[in-house]
């Protein structure tokens, strides 16, 4: 058995054992594009994150804006 890299997509709510959680989640391929959704059964001790998880929130794809400088006078 081989460890994925995943995207959570978020965790699952259903009932299960203490230490293991229900997630859905894209399978990442080698440049990184989700390749396949899987739902998994996971032990929580045995995740490993790559960055940590951030808040739930709007996120952005827009870069920093440039500005112009001003003149004065």
């Amino acid at each position: 058995m081989r460890p994925i890299v995943v995207r959570v997509i978020r965790p699952l709510r259903w009932p299960t054992y203490d230490g293991w959680l229900w997630i859905d989640a894209y399978e990442l391929g080698a440049r990184g594009d989700a390749v396949a959704r899987r739902t998994l059964f996971v032990m929580t001790a045995g995740l490993v994150w790559q960055d940590p998880p951030t808040q739930p929130g709007r996120k952005t794809t827009r870069g920093p804006v440039a500005r112009k400088p001003m003149r004065v006078g």
